[in-house]
């Protein structure tokens, strides 16, 4: 077996659903603290919850990895030294520590109904004492667990914690204290056997070598428990002893001051995938949600920020989602990091079924290549190129209504007929020619060339807003070009 690298850092989501946004920057920043330091990026699945957990969303996971490009250096597909990466295939060694703990006297069963726990909590809250398990069964007889056994009751495992503060330090929030009463027993394996995320996730870090914990604020809470449990996994012989570094990421917010939450539509990685934004573009936004490379600067690579990256620089202060920012990013990416061609590579999702509203055979490879240029400075994500020029492959332009009618002002058919003469008398197709006939059409009926070829654009594409018009037409043809406008003067004069 090799030896653990300095810095061995685990992302271990639950396959549930599909991927959020909070989900990726926790992975981001773990990938990143560990490439940063030349250390192991390990990928664990929290598969334990069977009737919540499903082999479709494990494949989303995967998926979503790879696509944003998040490597990892241990875990599924990839192997490692201590496979297997999926709990719900470990759990014989979780029985085995269990039943150590159990030996030892760092855990005790417990067998509480729920009615006595609910009991018990409302008491206490009446008294205004904390209101988690008050150690009922800590202390339980031969006798009293005799008879609880022959009334048929059934136990969960619960870890016994310290009677005395833990105090850790939080590589983001700094020296951190947790008094005893605040941080009673809790369960470990659930009455039917299954262990808990409480007991698996530590057991795990123990045997894998994990030297650092990036997580979210939400499980902060639960630290305390953690690093009573990794001492307690030293003292029966599992894992080297070692008690990870713990940082807890700031929240994401959403409205207001409300925490993003899976259930927010905003929160679905799928959204901004299916939207095309770039996973590059993606990944720069969530960095800034809590970091920053500096303060005059918000566009960066992975490169970028994978040299700068330090724990020690994340915010603790909750972090606000901004859809715009994020969008804006991502367009900086598309416009100034992209290659035309990578560019037009990245557009072909967008430009063929079941995504593009034209015939599969009326796409043109060639013609969007000659525009594809232009079109990479207007395009905010991906999927914005196919009302770009779905002109080019559509038989005839999606006419937006507005547009018509913003467009065709009294007197349209008349400055229409003169500038398709003039495109008709263009010896050669190509954009300075063709921008001279519309001029000259438009100070033939006293108008500048901007309101002149409003009427033509929106004749040929449909719309008043788009790609450089006379560079369109160039790449659109004469035929295609006259026989459009030739539509919109009969319709004008019908």
């Amino acid at each position: 077996m090799t030896s653990p690298s300095p810095v061995r850092v685990r992302f271990c989501p639950s396959p549930t659903g599909n991927p959020h946004v909070g989900l990726v920057r926790t992975a981001l920043f773990n990938w990143a603290y560990a490439r940063h330091h030349g250390g192991t990026m390990v990928f664990r699945i929290e598969d334990t919850d069977a009737a919540r957990d499903s082999e479709e969303s494990y494949q989303a996971l995967l998926d979503s990895m790879r696509w944003l490009g998040l490597s990892w250096d241990e875990g599924p597909e990839v192997g490692g030294p201590f496979e297997p990466y999926r709990q719900s295939q470990r759990t014989d060694i979780y029985a085995d520590v269990a039943a150590k703990l159990l030996a030892a006297g760092h855990a005790y069963r417990c067998y509480c109904t729920q009615e006595e726990l609910e009991a018990a909590r409302e008491a206490a809250r009446r008294s205004g004492r904390p209101s988690g398990y008050a150690g009922t069964c800590r202390t339980l007889s031969e006798a009293q667990i005799a008879a609880h056994e022959a009334e048929g009751r059934t136990f969960v495992v619960r870890f016994r914690m310290p009677d005395e503060p833990i105090t850790f330090t939080d590589l983001v929030r700094g020296e951190l204290t947790f008094a005893p009463e605040n941080v009673p027993d809790y369960g470990i394996v659930r009455s039917t056997g299954a262990p808990l995320y409480t007991l698996v996730n530590p057991v795990d870090d123990a045997l894998m070598g994990i030297t650092h914990v990036l997580r979210g604020e939400d499980l902060l809470s639960s630290t305390p428990r953690q690093i009573a449990l990794y001492r307690a996994l030293a003292d029966i012989g599992v894992g080297d002893g070692a008690v990870p570094a713990f940082g807890h990421l700031p929240y994401v917010l959403g409205e207001g001051t409300k925490k993003l939450s899976k259930r927010d539509p905003e929160s679905s990685l799928n959204l901004y995938r299916e939207r095309g934004f770039l996973p590059q573009g993606l990944l720069n936004y969530l960095a800034l949600l809590g970091w920053s490379i500096a303060e005059d600067r918000d566009v960066f690579s992975l490169d970028e920020m994978v040299e700068a990256f330090d724990i020690a620089a994340v915010n603790a202060n909750p972090a606000r989602f901004d859809l715009k920012k994020a969008e804006a990013i991502n367009a900086t990416h598309i416009r100034e990091r992209l290659s035309v061609d990578a560019f037009v590579e990245a557009c072909q999702p967008w430009l063929r079924a079941p995504h593009a509203p034209w015939k599969p055979e009326a796409y043109d490879p060639a013609a969007f290549a000659a525009l594809a240029p232009l079109a990479q400075t207007r395009v905010t994500v991906l999927s914005d190129i196919t009302d770009n020029v779905d002109f080019l492959f559509l038989d005839e332009p999606a006419v937006d209504e507005a547009s018509w009618n913003k467009a065709m002002k009294p007197g349209a058919d008349a400055l229409l007929a003169t500038a398709r003469a003039g495109l008709a008398d263009v010896a050669e197709w190509a954009a300075e020619p063709l921008k001279a006939a519309v001029l000259a059409a438009g100070e033939a009926h006293g108008l500048k060339l901007g309101k002149a070829q409003a009427p033509v654009r929106v004749a040929v594409t449909g719309r008043t807003v788009g790609l450089p018009l006379f560079e369109s037409l160039e790449v659109l043809g004469r035929e295609r070009t006259l026989s459009r406008v030739d539509a919109a003067l009969a319709r004008l004069r019908a």
